[in-house]
């Protein structure tokens, strides 16, 4: 016999429905309920520091939430659009690898919750990271798997480095979207509390030992062209990989801004888009010190090693919108940021794409939190008048 469902309804202030299933029969077997909150006030809900669907729902109205729940247990499923209609004011931006400088972290070591994230840091990665930010050697720090968790700890011990300064608690509270460029992506979905320091930090040591691994079995390179725009660039990569055999082709690999894209893709390609460029009309190109084409299909055989690491780490959704680098897109479901994070090495960076639909929907000011001041000067180049103040560490 099926069980009896009782149903509510309760009818909110815009006509919407909140639909409420309960089984009476859950007491002896197990059963599901669905709940469906459109553009629901829930901002006299208590929630804890670390309900994430408490935050979401409370910071975005006309949000969908579908949870089920089976007796003894109870498992909630977000749905991936949940930030589709962000409306960002102020924003967190983290920087990515090439960020980094011998001195960083130095200022960290007057906080005391900054200088303990070093020390957590410490046990994870079986070496002395702090003395490494603060004190090099440079070729060491600008390794690719050290510059990556140096520059993820270093940028969340920029976020309590502001905590403690006047009036810093109340901006991190008015931050209402975060992204990070590459690497950054995963600083900030720390941030905005998808997952836990520790467990970013696992993952951050895994994608830079992998990313390395991938590096070191072709020879590929990364090349910035400066002065170009992307239909430009994309015409040069297309001459270049008509010189190139398969495996040394190239494409765009980060979309920056305006005049500033680097590629990725084999040696032999790179250099033939360097000796190419200037017939292009390039001001000029500046090869990157990084280990190879990264976010191109020769980071492939690091998507699976990420792929095995992300399945067993605990993502929730994240409590504010945190942009994709893949699609320039904000993502809520744990499920399809894990596939994200996995394509992301081998996808091209959409960063023009994500600053350009911040600053379309209204952002007002935004933060540039770890080393370097790269994003800020993306940033003025898409919009002079933009408002981008950096905290170091």
């Amino acid at each position: 016999m099926r069980s009896l469902l009782h149903r509510t309804i309760l009818r909110t202030s815009r006509s919407h429905s909140l639909i409420l299933r309960t089984p009476l029969s859950a007491m002896a077997t197990a059963a599901s309920s669905s709940l469906l909150l459109p553009s629901v006030s829930l901002n006299n809900l208590p929630c804890s520091k670390n309900a994430s669907f408490c935050f979401a729902a409370k910071n975005l109205n006309r949000s969908r939430v579908s949870m089920s729940v089976s007796a003894g247990s109870q498992s909630t499923t977000v749905h991936d659009s949940l930030f589709a209609d962000y409306k960002p004011t102020s924003a967190f931006l983290f920087p990515g690898q090439g960020a980094q400088a011998v001195g960083m972290g130095k200022e960290a070591q007057s906080v005391a919750a900054a200088g303990e994230l070093y020390k957590k840091a410490n046990d994870i990665l079986g070496y002395d990271l702090l003395d490494i930010c603060v004190n090099g050697p440079k070729e060491k720090l600008d390794s690719t798997v050290i510059s990556q968790p140096a520059i993820y700890v270093t940028s969340l011990a920029a976020v309590e480095l502001l905590r403690v300064r006047e009036g810093g608690e109340q901006i991190i509270n008015s931050v209402d979207v975060t992204c990070g460029l590459s690497l950054g992506e995963y600083t900030a979905l720390a941030f905005a509390g998808a997952f836990s320091f520790e467990d970013g930090l696992k993952l951050v040591k895994l994608r830079g030992e992998a990313m390395q691994a991938a590096a070191d079995a072709a020879k590929s390179a990364m090349v910035s062209i400066i002065g170009l725009d992307s239909e430009k660039v994309q015409q040069l990569c297309d001459a270049a990989n008509q010189e190139v055999d398969e495996a040394d082709k190239v494409q765009i690999a980060n979309y920056l801004c305006q005049g500033n894209y680097a590629v990725s893709g084999g040696l032999k390609g790179i250099e033939v888009v360097e000796a190419k460029a200037k017939s292009f009309k390039a001001r000029m190109t500046v090869r990157l010190a990084v280990a190879g084409a990264f976010h191109t299909s020769f980071m492939e055989p690091a998507v699976s090693r990420l792929e095995a690491a992300l399945a067993v780490t605990e993502i929730r959704s994240p409590r504010i919108p945190v942009i994709s680098n893949v699609d320039a897109q904000p993502h809520a479901d744990p499920d399809t940021i894990k596939k994200i994070l996995a394509r992301q090495v081998t996808s091209p960076v959409q960063w023009e794409t994500t600053v350009k639909t911040l600053l379309a929907k209204g952002l007002k000011s935004s933060y540039e939190l770890g080393p370097g001041k790269v994003i800020a000067g993306i940033f003025k180049r898409v919009d002079k008048s933009a408002s981008v103040e950096n905290i170091s560490a």
